[in-house]
């Protein structure tokens, strides 16, 4: 036993590992109980209950290894709410804020391809608890959990109606389902095959164009990341669509495994990442919804974000990536939004978590209350803050542990002070390694916290010249 609880560590986000090798139900049933113990030990005293939230998403036997955490759960006495269908991560959040439990314990990996699942763990504030819990969860593995000389309760719920009304409770939601009625708006979904599926059609309306909406453990041999190499059949849809109607406005909303990242492709069959979507949501939100509060971004977020909050008078504050980061932030100051590059946006008027299906309605609203495409309101902002840029990152395996370690010695002990040519004028290290060049550019080096993995990030002011920048540091690391 010590050997596999040695095993197990949380990352970013959760514990992920490759079905039947890391992730086994052996493990789980480790896991689960020290997790719901951790939960008890640390918010009790707040909350006054010993209920466990237990969710799933729509991987491989995702439910049956829910059905095995709310089992081991109960078995050492505490009572638990299990999902009886799968259902967005950030529902079952909002489900343990809602239903005063101790917190939630959800199946998913996220945006990692088929042969991984995993476990998130969410605080009854309805959001990712913050990383000494998931430490303390670590330490607590060898020790384990007795079992309740009483077991719990265990009973069914459906996530689904109680989220759904609350995120209609945030936007005019007649409105977005008139636009889309009338063919003002022709909205196309891409769920990945993962937890979105239904999500905006219970929203809006049976006229959301829905594809990839079938269960596909091995989401069409790719991953459900919101990323345009898996996007090839919403680009193709929306530019057959233009094609034939050129009338009112066309959108793609894209939501991640578990759907709680978020891009939008524009009507012109653009892709549009969160670097994108978190400068116009924070210009729709102050400007027609009057919101005010801080801006969280994480250190790999694009410049432009500052540069729109600064048109609007509100703060920004910094953080490493990971969204239980911009999570801490939201508990502890008023925010109006936080976000990540990668697709996770949430706000401080719903719950510190980052949530895909309220962006959806946020940036639709955008677009139906401004009258403009994606792509034509992305230009507006850099034209009124004077900022154009590209932005990219690319995420290259690495072949061992010893080469991660080897790289990340030469970061340490020989510093970069050139760039694809450019002089380096300032290193930021609050989360991997953010070099900043003479040409306002900028190179991110960082390692995964989940996977084998180093991803590169830049933005500069032509796609050209990140290709550039990202191809060097490529060269570098092998």
């Amino acid at each position: 036993m010590p050997v596999v609880a040695n095993s197990i560590k949380f990352g970013t986000d959760g514990w992920r590992g490759i079905i039947g090798d890391e992730f086994t139900f052996e493990r789980l049933a480790l896991v689960a109980p020290v997790a719901a113990k951790v939960l008890y030990d640390t918010y009790f005293s707040t909350v006054g209950s010993r209920t466990i939230i237990v969710g799933y998403d729509r991987r491989f036997m995702a439910e049956d290894f829910a059905r095995a955490v709310a089992d081991t759960v109960t078995s050492v006495g505490f009572d638990v709410l299990l999902s009886e269908t799968y259902a967005p991560t950030p529902a079952y959040s909002w489900a343990a804020k809602e239903l005063n439990a101790l917190g939630a314990l959800v199946i998913t990996a996220s945006h990692n391809p088929g042969k991984y699942l995993g476990l998130k763990v969410k605080g009854y504030f309805g959001g990712s608890v913050p990383p000494e819990v998931t430490k303390e969860i670590e330490d607590q593995l060898l020790v384990g959990v007795p079992l309740a000389a009483t077991p719990g309760k265990q009973e069914k719920f459906d996530p689904w109606p109680s989220y759904t009304q609350a995120l209609e409770r945030k936007v005019d939601i007649a409105k977005l389902r008139e636009a889309i009625a009338s063919g003002k708006l022709t909205l196309f979904a891409d769920v990945m095959h993962g937890a979105a599926a239904s999500g905006l059609a219970r929203l809006l309306g049976n006229q959301v164009k829905e594809i990839n909406s079938d269960r596909d453990p091995l989401f069409g041999g790719g991953a459900p990341e919101p990323l345009p190499k898996y996007l090839s059949k919403l680009f193709e849809v929306i530019k057959t669509h233009r094609e034939t109607d050129k009338s009112g406005l066309t959108v793609g909303l894209v939501f991640d495994g578990d759907c709680d990242r978020i891009a939008a492709v524009d009507g012109e069959a653009n892709f549009l990442s969160s670097q994108v979507l978190i400068p116009i949501l924070i210009d729709h939100l102050t400007l027609r919804r009057g919101f005010t509060g801080e801006i969280v971004k994480t250190v790999s977020g694009s410049d432009l974000m500052p540069l729109v909050a600064a048109l609007h008078n509100l703060s920004v504050f910094e953080t490493a990536v990971g969204y239980k980061y911009i999570a801490d932030r939201m508990l502890a100051a008023e925010v109006l939004l936080g976000g990540e590059e990668s697709g996770g946006i949430g706000y401080g008027s719903h719950i510190p978590e980052r949530d895909a299906l309220l962006s959806a309605l946020y940036v639709l609203e955008a677009i139906v209350e401004s009258g403009l495409d994606l792509g034509e309101y992305y230009r507006h902002l850099q034209k009124q803050t004077g900022f154009t840029s590209a932005y990219d990152r690319i995420d290259l395996p690495l072949a061992s542990m010893e080469v991660r370690s080897r790289l990340l010695q030469q970061l340490q002990t020989q510093p970069l002070t050139e760039i694809a040519g450019k002089a380096v004028i300032d290193c930021q290290t609050i989360d991997g390694y953010k070099y900043r060049l003479a040409d306002k550019s900028w190179l991110m080096i960082r390692f995964s916290g989940t996977e084998p993995v180093l991803r590169l990030y830049c933005e500069a002011s032509t796609i050209e010249q990140v290709h550039q920048t990202l191809a060097w540091a490529k060269q570098w690391a092998e």
